[in-house]
């Protein structure tokens, strides 16, 4: 049976000036699925994952979660409703404490204001600190500074502080640019441990990182989604080939 549509785009375009960022893009993602969204640089890709987390808001268009219209909510109101994005820069804090970059999050995620949270107390949100730092192995990195981590634990204490707020949708932007090939491998595992009870959408340089994880693969060019299918299926369209892989595809 296939699975229920979580998220659906239809007619997205977005114009920055004369430029046309993302062009008449439909996405369509069903819920518990790992998908790609590939394509050479500028193709669209960060805008179109940007309108969808509400970074952006499109031209025209329109974006529905859980069969709700959330087009022009404002990108706090989508993470309350489960849309979280990571960015392709880390944007943690580094003069904090992996445990205070954490609780920010969860903080936020628990509690609307002073009042809910002297009711709630911390103990929540150290339950919740300490469940997403385990999750992504920080739990041992708790007390030091971000900023003090290596380059790839900082990318893990991101996704740590994304699993804080809940995702039902995550969208990870490039999370394995400046790993390293061990790490990569890591991060892979990470992604089909979170795949259980949040669905991925994922930018990927990486074809190796792409066609190992995902279920379905959209590829976008000069704006436009040109192809959509199984790894298998994008791997042999030959469209794709010459868009994307730079080469026509063997007779």
């Amino acid at each position: 049976m296939a699975a229920v549509t979580l998220l659906e785009a239809t007619g997205l375009n977005k114009n920055f000036g004369g430029l046309q960022a993302v062009n008449d893009a439909e996405l369509r993602i069903g819920g518990g699925e790992i998908r790609a969204i590939i394509g050479p640089n500028g193709a669209g890709k960060t805008t179109l994952v940007s309108l969808v987390s509400g970074r952006l808001r499109p031209t025209e268009g329109k974006i529905a979660f859980k069969g709700e219209d959330i087009t022009r909510l404002r990108a706090w109101d989508r993470v309350a409703r489960g849309i979280v994005y990571t960015y392709q820069v880390t944007s943690i804090y580094n003069n904090l404490t992996c445990y205070e970059n954490v609780a920010l999050a969860a903080q936020r995620r628990l509690m609307g204001g002073l009042l809910q949270r002297l009711v709630l107390g911390e103990q929540r949100i150290a339950e919740r600190v300490e469940v997403a730092l385990s999750r992504v192995g920080l739990t041992g990195s708790m007390g030091r500074q971000a900023g003090e981590l290596p380059y790839g634990h900082q990318r893990l204490l991101e996704v740590a502080v994304s699993l804080a707020l809940e995702p039902e949708l995550l969208i990870l932007d490039e999370p394995t640019q400046g790993l390293a090939r061990d790490e990569i491998s890591d991060f892979c595992e990470l992604v089909r441990m979170i795949s259980q009870q949040a669905t991925i959408l994922l930018i990927e340089h990486n074809m190796s990182v792409v066609l190992e994880l995902a279920h379905m693969i959209t590829v976008m060019d000069k704006g436009e989604v040109i192809a959509e299918g199984t790894p298998a299926e994008i791997e042999a369209d030959d469209g794709v080939q010459r868009a994307y892989l730079g080469r026509d595809a063997a007779p």
